[in-house]
């Protein structure tokens, strides 16, 4: 072996895992089943002259300060701020919601004591859950909360996930509060940005070390073979430690039953107008089969006249022919079951570091992803 550490995965993970360790000398070895680096960060140049970014948008936001001083250590970052919208009833509504939504929708009596009463009950706080909202014992409340969920957090969770708000875990329905003022930003965090020149650009700066060596269109299930509490890489014990970002239940070669992912198809259009929609992004909780519709000349701010590209997002199921990506770990109480089963055989493997939003099977945002990758190469540096 020629190497001193072998990453499966070039996404953010594996990627801060392996710049980290090849700063400090290390000889590395990443490999990757795509044909391209920067995992669903890669963006690119399309027929329009338009960055996209082939596995939906991306803007990165942290309150972490070892996170924010990570990455801008490494090429240039500006300000964006992401502003969203959702479409309900023919009208553009601010994403997360918030007091212009009440505006919209209710009558001006009525809106006023609404806003009046989620101040007042919820002490001035800025946001709340729509779980909060429904289990309020304020009957005005309840039914703006019903009304949101109905139209949208209901329909648009039956597409993206494909079953019931009911058999999801609950923290899936707590991503996206609901704001309890005129605040029209879809993040909250200190630090909002985009990286000079795309993601991809990025990725490449973090991976320019010479001591990086990466294999694309490589599976590394090809190469891997777990043999009781070793690592068999390439036909021979692999004595340096083996970071694995993908699915566990694929390393394991399913031994305990598939975990549920969902997946997305993405229907890429370019339309000769400036522009499409009033914001890059717009859920679609009532439209029929899409969840979403991105503008990419919009994320980032794009100076692109007359032409516009444009991805509409189809939630679909992983493992089909258009699912062959697994985007979304399925949060359940059967699938959260499974996968501590399968941590547990990982747990036993010697040199087996897992982690990434596939291998921790958690719905990570970017920062949480550098986060979890800057933790675990502290753990393999106390060994190695």
């Amino acid at each position: 072996m020629n190497y001193d550490i072998v990453i499966a995965g070039c996404g953010f993970t594996g990627t801060v895992i392996a710049f980290k360790s090849a700063m400090e000398g290390k000889r590395v070895l990443i490999v990757e089943k795509r044909n391209h680096i920067a995992g669903n960060m890669y963006d690119y140049i399309d027929e329009a002259g338009i960055c996209v970014q082939k596995y939906g948008p991306h803007s990165f936001h942290t309150n972490n300060e070892e996170v924010y001083e990570f990455i801008t250590q490494i090429g240039d970052w500006y300000e964006y701020i992401l502003r969203a919208r959702v479409m309900i009833d023919g009208k553009y509504t601010p994403s997360p919601f918030n007091f212009k939504t009440i505006d919209q929708y209710y009558p001006a009596p009525k809106a006023e004591i609404l806003k009046q009463a989620l101040v007042e009950y919820y002490n001035s706080a800025k946001k709340v859950t729509v779980v909060e909202l429904l289990e309020s014992d304020n009957e005005l409340i309840r039914e703006y909360a019903n009304f949101l969920f109905e139209k949208d957090y209901r329909p648009y969770t039956a597409k993206q996930w494909g079953i019931a708000p009911e058999e999801l875990d609950i923290s899936i329905l707590k991503r996206v509060p609901v704001r309890l003022d005129y605040t029209d930003g879809y993040f909250d965090d200190k630090y909002q940005l985009m990286p000079e020149g795309g993601f991809t650009s990025f990725f490449e700066k973090m991976l320019s070390n010479p001591l990086i060596d990466i294999r694309l269109n490589c599976d590394v299930l090809d190469l891997v073979e777990i043999d009781g509490n070793n690592i068999i890489f390439e036909n021979e014990l692999l004595n340096v430690p083996f970071v694995y970002t993908g699915p566990l239940d694929e390393l394991f070669r399913y031994k305990y039953g598939k975990l549920p992912y969902r997946s997305l198809k993405f229907d890429m259009q370019i339309h000769n107008v400036d522009s499409y929609q009033e914001t890059s992004g717009v859920a679609y909780p009532m439209a029929e089969g899409y969840t979403r519709i991105t503008e990419y000349k919009k994320i980032p701010v794009q100076d692109i006249k007359g032409k516009t590209t444009i991805a509409v997002e189809y939630p679909v199921t992983y493992g089909t022919e258009e699912g062959k990506e697994p985007y979304y770990p399925i949060l359940t109480e059967n699938s959260k079951e499974m996968y501590k089963r399968y941590c547990e055989l990982a747990s036993k493997v010697n040199r087996l570091y897992v982690c990434g939003r596939l291998g921790d099977f958690k719905y990570y945002n970017m920062d949480d992803a550098v986060l979890r990758a800057l933790e675990v190469y502290e753990d393999i540096r106390k060994t190695y």
